[in-house]
């Protein structure tokens, strides 16, 4: 990471007083902030430790003082004290010296320190909606990418193949999930009333929590876990599993009248109703209310879809493009058409990787959560998780050179108000964007409505490279692109007759794996007639 940036992160951690790091979640680069913040606190609980553990060895040397003196002198009380200094020692030490040890403010002082430090780190420190969108995170890429929950559990991305666990990513640097961690991420999916997924990551959670010993630091128990189960289980109409789950939990808690009046529906409910097999108990997912595509999508995340190869298909073709352009002329760029319908272009090395890394650095103090339309306002939404910041060019001088490259390969105008400035993304932890358009539609919020027309093209630029997941899919065209790092894609938005392509739906796949940046830059209608000529045929 460059100083620039650490810097930038140094000053947010220490400046919370006045700033804080809300939906870390939605943004990689905003958990990275954490990481910093997590390190003050171990320096706060070093610190405390430290004193915790001198203000013992004090406590430690006073009781080894005084067990040697009764394993001593004492041996004999009446001729010991006898003695008046021995004596006066005793009445001091009971008086004074074991009041001073019992009623210490010491280990009070100690704890006040490292919440005080805790206290002033509150600010940078994630939320009750961080945690709770980490966790919908996890069970995003469960669900989009058909991950198996056991093997996510020991830190591993796999697919159930004819009955076998098969990776289909595996990270260089990984990790394991605790009884704990998967309690909270099935209470996440429970208060929701997802139990489709609480299930399963409450059935984790009991599995971990059985024959382990509780941590002060969870928040769950083995029998919470089991508690939030049953009934997960009789939610999702698996009434023998709750039955089953809730008596194991009165064997742990045989006095909780609440889980007895369970046990005695469940077994009521049982007597009348008729036997379910196996097969009508397996859990289904629920339909999604407002994602109709979703079949589609996330076939389309999991692989490349169905686009034809070049050698398959004479029409598209790589080649080194100059657009006519004399400053492209000694070095023309590396096109490889992707697609003619829509029509889609992969710029290839399109930014330097020093221009990708300025672009981040600028955009970091801007980051906000982006939002979507939403009638006359503006919204955040579950379907878009990320942060984004705008960049003008007058401000950045390497926004402009990249305006200008942008003009010389497509011959569009760039400049506002014919387009808007550039918009930096930076995605979160499962961080996505479900199918949208990026022109408008019939039915589209007035604030796409501009003064300067639709948005006809849209220049999308990779400005990182991710291990796994990111790719940009095309839900009707049925493909998808995978990110290449420093590369651009482009497509037409509207037909030339000023309709909107409806192959152009797409989407930004949940990142499995990276921090994944994008750079985009909307060209809107107007400012165009002689760049980019009408036509009454659709089909242009």
């Amino acid at each position: 990471m460059s100083s620039y940036v650490s810097l930038l992160i140094f000053l947010y951690v220490v400046n919370i007083s006045d700033k804080s790091f809300g939906e870390m979640f939605t943004s990689v680069m905003s958990v990275k902030q954490a990481v910093f913040a997590e390190r003050q606190l171990i320096d706060y609980l070093r610190t405390y430790l430290e004193n915790e553990i001198q203000r013992l060895d004090d406590i430690k040397r006073f009781f080894s003082r005084v067990t040697s003196l009764h394993s001593g002198i004492y041996n004999d009380p009446s001729a010991t004290i006898a003695n008046p200094i021995v004596a006066f020692k005793l009445v001091k030490r009971l008086k004074s010296e074991w009041m001073n040890v019992v009623h210490s403010n010491e280990a009070k002082e100690n704890i006040d320190a490292l919440r005080e430090g805790y206290r002033r780190m509150e600010g940078s420190l994630p939320k009750l909606e961080d945690l709770q969108g980490a966790a919908q995170g996890l069970m995003r890429l469960q669900d989009v990418y058909d991950l198996h929950v056991e093997g996510l559990v020991r830190g591993h991305f796999q697919q159930i193949t004819n009955g076998n666990a098969v990776d289909i990513y595996k990270p260089p640097v990984s990790d394991t999930l605790s009884g704990d961690d998967c309690f909270l991420v099935g209470k996440v999916a429970y208060d929701l009333e997802d139990y489709y997924h609480s299930v399963q990551w409450f059935e984790e959670a009991v599995h971990l929590f059985r024959g382990t010993e509780w941590s002060p630091e969870n928040e769950g128990t083995l029998e919470d876990a089991l508690d939030h189960l049953a009934f997960s289980h009789f939610k999702t109409g698996n009434i023998s599993y709750a039955l089953s789950i809730s008596q194991e939990l009165l064997l742990h808690d045989p006095v909780n009248s609440r889980v007895h009046f369970n046990v005695e529906k469940y077994e009521k409910l049982l007597d009348e109703s008729p036997p379910v097999t196996n097969q009508s108990l397996v859990l289904k997912r629920p339909d999604s209310t407002n994602l109709r595509t979703r079949n589609v999508y996330e076939k389309l995340c999991q692989t490349k879809g169905s686009q034809p190869k070049h050698f398959e298909n004479p029409s598209l073709f790589c080649d080194f493009f100059t657009n006519g352009n004399p400053g492209l002329l000694l070095q023309p760029i590396k096109r490889e058409l992707i697609s003619l319908h829509p029509y889609v272009v992969l710029f290839h090395s399109f930014v330097t990787r020093a221009e990708a890394k300025s672009i981040r650095e600028y955009a970091v103090p801007g980051l906000r959560r982006s939002v979507v339309a939403s009638g006359v306002n503006q919204s955040t939404a579950e379907y878009r998780i990320c942060k984004s910041a705008w960049l003008k060019e007058s401000a950045h001088g390497v926004v402009g050179k990249v305006d200008q490259r942008i003009t010389m390969v497509t011959g569009l105008n760039v400049q506002p108000p014919y387009a808007e400035y550039l918009q930096v993304v930076n995605y979160g932890i499962g961080g996505h964007y479900e199918p949208h358009f990026d022109h408008a539609t019939s039915d589209s919020s007035p604030l796409y409505r501009l003064k300067t027309g639709n948005r006809v093209a849209t220049f999308m630029i990779y400005l990182s490279s991710v291990e796994a997941g990111g790719y940009t899919a095309f839900i009707y065209a049925n493909f998808s692109v995978p990110v290449v790092e420093n590369g651009a894609l482009f497509w037409w938005n509207l037909h030339r007759n000023g309709q909107g392509n409806v192959d152009t739906l797409h989407a930004g796949c949940p990142v499995i794996v990276g921090d994944k940046w994008v750079a985009n830059k909307w060209v809107h209608e107007y400012g165009q007639e002689f760049q980019h000529r009408c036509s009454l045929n659709p089909e242009e």
